[in-house]
């Protein structure tokens, strides 16, 4: 049941990172090249995770396991990534999903 949540959980932000990041426009937005640059220099901070969403924008997740911050990006089209959220005590995870079947 927990990974379920965690699953509609996992995609409900996915569909929000999307429409935050259509919304800004300009804010805190830069090429991409030069975005990922700066979480490697400042931040240590390497990419961990990708998907496309809607309209073509690339997600990405980049974070440090040795400062424990995160950053979620999208990258439209055109090259212009934007930072959409960040924080800090990043944990990697590999959960099962659980068996087929089981409605508990």
């Amino acid at each position: 049941m927990k990974s379920m949540i965690k699953l509609t959980m996992s995609l409900g932000l996915t569909v929000i990172v999307a429409q935050q990041a259509h919304a800004q426009s300009g804010r805190k937005c830069a090429p991409r090249d030069a975005v990922i640059e700066r979480l490697a220099g400042t931040y240590g901070e390497t990419r961990q995770s990708i998907g496309l969403g809607e309209q073509g924008m690339m997600i990405e997740t980049f974070a440090s396991e040795n400062t424990g911050t995160w950053t979620i990006t999208v990258t439209n089209p055109n090259g212009q990534t934007c930072l959409v959220a960040s924080g800090r005590s990043f944990e990697q995870l590999a959960e099962a999903l659980p068996p087929q079947g089981n409605d508990a």
